[in-house]
């Protein structure tokens, strides 16, 4: 006789989805009650020109170009807004940042209560943490939607913008399956491969008012403060990419990440070691979804904007590629792929990512998606010398567990994993 698996009484179902659902309602207020502000608005003092601490004597060294020199000697920039988006592998730089602050002493512009600056809403000021006019900061980094305006009133004159763009085939493909358990359009979107479904007849299944929509169109210009909807023939198209451009002074890209961490290394005067990184917030190479010519074609037109953005300045990239030479930026990918190499060899047990379930210290555990555990992480190897004992360490910890080392309160962050634990169960 065949075991039949033993369904759970209907009773039992309800109960569950009547708590997870009661769970979702209190989450998504206390969300709303964390976003609310009242805003008072005092005299408006100027921010600072810069507010750049005295570099270290060790920290000058030669560049071909840079943002602060005298006499050949360059002065490491560290006045810089990172804007992060959307899987991009913008965790993984994030983690270069914070190492980078930690070790200048910088002053972080983080955000109070969550890891992002109340995303999706359009970035303010008084969404940073502690913020009174006329504050000196040096970075800004965690996700928000931006606000060049309302940035430019945290950040001094001279800060260096960053950002970094994907492929937006790549990019879709990503978010619907990262995102989709928050995008309720999805949820009844027939058959096994929902994303194929939806890409058969997008404007069937997509509404510009549905809850989390910015998600599946456009993410990188909806990212950047712009109207994700728009045709792409509409001129407002070409003119934010123009703003873009000229607000940002380095646009990197997740496919060429050594390449762009180089250009950054150049335009900023830093050292080799502020580049080490360990590839974090990966999913599972085993549930990526393989996009046929068929359905990258698709992703593309859907996504007609990014990918307008992303020509624009995959263009701008190879042009900085050229300028500081093909054979130095090859010679200096080596050397970077040789240092990660060997920080590999020394930190992380085994030699590779695994499986959330198969990481031993929860400080190491990274954010996962809801109803999934498909983000990968690392085990810190045993008995690592003291002399890499702290920067292996740093490397591997995890973006909610990072910005938790470094102060910022997360308390609605914190409380929000706690039900996406119990809805993974």
């Amino acid at each position: 006789m065949m075991h039949q698996t033993q369904e759970r009484p209907p009773w039992q179902l309800l109960v569950k989805r009547v708590t997870v659902a009661s769970l979702l309602i209190s989450i998504i207020l206390l969300y709303a009650l964390s976003t609310f502000h009242i805003n008072i608005s005092p005299p408006e003092l100027p921010v600072p020109h810069s507010c750049a601490p005295q570099p270290d004597k060790h920290s000058t060294q030669p560049t071909t170009k840079s943002s602060q020199q005298d006499n050949d000697i360059c002065v490491p920039k560290v006045d810089i807004m990172f804007m992060k988006t959307h899987k991009t592998a913008s965790s993984t730089f994030l983690n270069i940042l914070f190492r980078f602050g930690e070790k200048h002493k910088l002053k972080f512009a983080f955000p109070s209560s969550r890891n992002d600056f109340f995303y999706p809403s359009s970035f303010q000021r008084t969404y940073v943490q502690g913020y009174k006019s006329g504050m000196c900061f040096n970075i800004m980094c965690n996700h928000m939607r931006f606000n060049a305006p309302e940035v430019a009133k945290v950040l001094p004159r001279d800060t260096f913008y960053i950002t970094i763009l994907r492929d937006p085939a790549e990019l879709f493909e990503s978010s619907f399956h990262y995102f989709g358990h928050v995008v309720p359009l999805t949820w009844t979107i027939p058959g096994e491969d929902t994303m194929a479904e939806f890409l058969r007849d997008p404007n069937h299944y997509f509404s510009k008012s549905g809850l989390n929509s910015f998600y599946l169109k456009n993410l990188l210009f909806f990212d950047f403060g712009q109207d994700n909807t728009l045709d792409p023939d509409d001129p407002r198209v070409e003119e934010s990419i123009k703003a873009i451009s000229e607000r940002f002074h380095l646009v990197m890209l997740m496919e060429h990440f050594e390449e762009s961490l180089i250009l950054l290394k150049d335009a900023l005067c830093w050292e080799m070691d502020d580049l080490l990184f360990f590839k974090l917030n990966s999913r599972k190479e085993s549930i990526v979804s393989k996009l046929t010519p068929e359905l990258r074609a698709k992703a593309l037109q859907w996504n007609a904007i990014d990918w307008e953005l992303y020509k624009h300045f995959n263009h701008t990239f190879w042009e900085k590629v050229e300028a500081y030479g093909r054979k130095h930026m090859a010679e200096d990918v080596a050397e970077l792929r040789r240092r990660n190499m060997e920080l590999v060899e020394i930190c992380i047990e085994g030699g590779h990512a695994v499986d959330a379930g198969s990481i031993h210290d929860a400080a190491m555990q990274p954010w996962q998606p809801i109803g999934e555990r498909s983000i990968e992480g690392y085990n810190l190897k045993k008995n690592v010398d003291k002399a890499h004992q702290e920067l292996c360490r740093k490397m591997l910890t995890p973006e909610i567990q990072y910005l938790t080392d470094l102060g910022v309160n997360l308390w609605v962050t914190k409380l929000w994993g706690h039900v996406r634990k119990i809805i993974n169960l």
